[in-house]
């Protein structure tokens, strides 16, 4: 994925790097960290005491008034929201790659999968991962109806426009190329399991999940318990 990063720009961060205000088990902190990684710029985490309310200080106030996680400070430039985040990142640093697709119907469909990101897999597998691993209190009704209608679009998807018998898998969500739709959905879909969700009925899934971890630059997110499976 070198080829990707753009090695004149990251030269002038290595005095000056990304500051990554981040929950190191946050999945939209990781959709961060891994486009960070991939595109080989040089970035500092810095965890938040989110326990005892960093996050709601009045200093990180001034970088996000919905005092959220993730915010990247780079130089000048704050941007909060991890979608925003990686629009910013590709576009600043995402050299002449399409991260955001070339024709219009990709750019729709890589928007598509953005606001997926930010509807469906937020409301359903994260969520549901967000009760087990934080304890965090949430309609699970909803989050598992959400999630039973996510996982199998997706799986749909990726097995592209060839029928199931035939067993034709599309590389990615919404090209036939690695764009910020997979970078969006990656981390909370991979760790689907943590929230009690088995990914064994979606082979296509699984592949997809693999061929991103197979990427150059690659960084796992922590790893947290998987929860007895309730879907």
């Amino acid at each position: 994925m070198t080829s990707l990063s753009i090695n004149a720009l990251n030269n002038t961060l290595k005095n000056n790097p990304i500051i990554h205000y981040r929950n190191p088990k946050s999945g939209h902190c990781h959709k961060v960290e891994l486009f960070m990684s991939l595109l080989g710029i040089c970035y500092q985490n810095h965890n938040l005491d989110m326990v005892n309310g960093a996050h709601k200080s009045a200093d990180f106030i001034t970088k996000n008034p919905f005092g959220q996680v993730p915010v990247i400070v780079d130089g000048e430039h704050t941007v909060s929201d991890s979608n925003a985040i990686i629009v910013y990142l590709a576009d600043t640093y995402g050299s002449d790659y399409p991260w955001v697709g070339t024709t219009a119907i990709e750019k729709a469909n890589v928007q598509r999968w953005l606001s997926v990101a930010a509807g469906e897999l937020a409301k359903g597998p994260a969520a549901l991962r967000l009760e087990y691993v934080f304890a965090a209190n949430i309609d699970v009704p909803t989050a598992l109806a959400t999630t039973k209608i996510l996982l199998p679009v997706m799986e749909d998807t990726l097995l592209g426009p060839k029928s199931r018998i035939e067993s034709s898998t599309k590389a990615y969500l919404a090209t036939n190329r690695l764009t910020l739709a997979d970078i969006a959905m990656y981390s909370y879909i991979a760790h689907a399991p943590e929230g009690g969700v088995s990914l064994q009925p979606y082979p296509a899934i699984q592949a997809w999940i693999n061929r991103i971890e197979s990427l150059d630059n690659f960084i796992p997110m922590a790893n947290s318990a998987t929860a007895d499976y309730r879907l």
